[in-house]
């Protein structure tokens, strides 16, 4: 009876996972696995978007006819404001391609000065969208009538603006899908420069380079892109359509 011992003659042991797939890290598999399971979210959300949209197509308001300020400009412009938080997103996303080449060619000094201008980039979106939200919330000066429950009943009274109870603009529901799926996309957004800044800090510190490689200004960029990516979506579907 032979003697063989597995764990002694084999080249790798049976606990190693064996080779991986498509020959990348596990670190990208995992960023792909997360980046499909949320990308199933936010389709699931704008699917939720556009059946209530279709239902109520008489009285859904124009997102044209909603998002039309500007910054220190008095007239409207519809749809301005949310074109240019597009193109600072998309911009960043270039910025992150760059770092991300840069980091092939393990370019310390120009990883740096990308990821800088990416984390500007992101950090003028989300105070962009802050700035967006506070307009919906606040409304026009002449507000709208609306019906309100209120102690038990309906009653028609002046609004201004919207929460998740009344609407200046239409339907409530428009507003809970603005609030929740931006917000949401949002939130994508910030926890990004969140992260992008720790992995700067770090290119600042030298770590990446101690490795010998930048693999993880990649990982983060797949994450970048995606949230882009993301934003196009909603912005196609939300504001354009």
């Amino acid at each position: 009876m032979s003697s063989h011992s597995v764990s002694e003659t084999d080249s790798e042991s049976p606990w190693s996972g064996g080779k991986s797939p498509f020959g990348v890290s596990y670190g990208k598999i995992f960023m792909w696995f997360f980046l499909v399971s949320d990308a199933l979210t936010f389709s699931g959300l704008l699917c939720a978007y556009g059946f209530m949209r279709h239902k109520h197509p008489e009285v859904w308001p124009n997102p044209g006819d909603v998002f039309t300020h500007f910054p220190f400009y008095h007239g409207h412009i519809p749809l301005a404001y949310v074109g240019l938080m597009t193109l600072i997103l998309i911009m960043s996303s270039v910025t992150m391609v760059l770092a991300v080449e840069a980091g092939h060619r393990n370019d310390r000094k120009n990883v740096t000065k990308w990821m800088l201008f990416t984390i500007i980039g992101g950090a003028m979106f989300v105070g962009s969208q802050a700035w967006e939200w506070y307009h919906f919330i606040e409304g026009t000066e002449h507000g709208a009538l609306r019906s309100v429950f209120i102690d038990g009943q309906w009653t028609q009274q002046i609004v201004h603006g919207a929460n998740m109870t009344v609407n200046e603009y239409g339907l409530p529901v428009f507003a809970n899908f603005f609030f929740f799926i931006t917000g949401f996309h949002g939130f994508h957004v910030f926890s990004g420069v969140i992260i992008n800044i720790i992995i700067f800090i770090n290119v600042l510190k030298g770590t990446y380079e101690k490795r010998g490689h930048y693999e993880m200004i990649e990982k983060v960029g797949l994450y970048w892109h995606f949230v882009d990516l993301v934003w196009v979506f909603v912005f196609t579907f939300f504001y354009l359509l």
